[in-house]
């Protein structure tokens, strides 16, 4: 039992590493905002970046390889659609911020009624 604990411990902290690099690249973070506008084939994501067809592939590989996209064949053609759950760890650490940034808006706030 407490090797399976610890394996699946491991398997969600590398699951959760790869989504923090996945979209630590700014490439990626613009492929995850053109699908999450809905289902789209390479092609057309291609359109959008100043790069070759096969390199927005090995972005979108990094994506899916995270969890983030999966990949469906429609017809010909690969469409790539959002799998947004992975972004939870993002959120988690992020959220642990929250406190801070609020604390200081209220701090701005009464600053800022101090000044009329």
């Amino acid at each position: 039992m407490l090797t399976y604990t610890i394996r699946m411990k491991r398997k969600e902290e590398a699951q959760q590493s790869d989504v923090f690099h996945a979209i630590s690249d700014p490439t990626r973070r613009g492929l995850l905002d053109l699908i999450a506008k809905g289902s789209q084939p390479v092609k057309v994501l291609a359109q959008e970046f100043a790069m070759t067809r096969p390199a927005v592939s090995q972005h979108l590989r990094v994506l899916a390889e995270a969890g983030l996209i999966v990949e469906k064949k429609v017809g010909r053609e690969h469409h790539y659609q959002l799998q947004a759950e992975p972004l939870s760890y993002v959120h988690d650490w992020v959220q642990q911020y929250e406190r801070f940034w609020q604390g200081r808006l209220e701090l701005l706030g009464k600053h800022l009624d101090t000044m009329e």
